[in-house]
């Protein structure tokens, strides 16, 4: 049986988990900078930034996280644990990170499709990094993460199935969303995404086998 985890510990990983969060949404910075769609879970608040633009996108994100983070309340409601409510900090931390990763790669020249489609696999191994160091650091999960799991548990069904519906399900009604906000064009969502949904989980494990023991070393020292 593990021992239980020490205040300090607890400390540390919360901090790795604010380090993850930094990483992440840099990565999303990147892929939005290119302009040649984002990752899933980000295409929503991209829709939303594209049509409604003096609202940033770390903004959108906070609108969207907390949307999420009701929605796990309305599921699960007296299973809804206290600690579950730092997802709202963190989110506002998740969009003003993503909006400062969003000035720092202003200073990049996107001047061709070829530099475009860097950016868009840098901002997916730099995502792929963040959430890596998330798992890792095993405090809370990011709103999108809980609100699938807490839909996982309502419906007794497999966390992975349900993973890769809501993804689906959430570029599909960004696709719509852009639809009904660009008269029938499809915006925010283009080969970048289809990167994105296919390539951030294997760079999640690369960095998880490779990064979880040394760092857990780190964490309980």
């Amino acid at each position: 049986m593990d021992a239980p985890m020490t205040k300090k510990e607890i400390a540390k990983r919360y901090i790795l988990f604010i380090i993850s969060l930094f990483f992440a949404a840099l990565g999303v910075a990147f892929t939005k900078s290119a302009e040649l769609g984002v990752s899933p879970i980000s295409s929503v608040a991209n829709i939303l930034s594209l049509k409604f633009t003096q609202i940033s996108i770390g903004n959108w994100l906070i609108i969207t996280n907390c949307i999420l983070i009701l929605g796990q309340i309305l599921l699960l409601r007296k299973n809804f644990k206290p600690i579950q409510f730092l997802q709202i900090p963190l989110s506002f931390l998740f969009g003003y990170f993503t909006d400062f990763g969003m000035w720092l790669v202003s200073f990049i020249p996107i001047s061709s499709y070829p530099i475009r489609l860097i950016m868009v696999f840098a901002g997916v191994v730099i995502l792929g990094f963040g959430v890596a160091l998330a798992v890792i650091a095993n405090v809370i999960m990011n709103s999108g993460e809980a609100f699938v799991k807490a839909l996982a548990d309502t419906l007794k069904k497999n966390f992975g199935n349900v993973k890769v519906i809501f993804d689906i399900s959430y570029v599909a009604l960004s696709i719509v969303l852009s639809m009904i906000l660009f008269n029938g064009a499809i915006k925010g969502t283009r080969e970048g995404t289809l990167i994105a949904a296919v390539c951030t989980g294997l760079v999640v494990k690369f960095f998880s086998k490779r990064l979880t023991a040394p760092i857990d070393k780190l964490l309980t020292k």
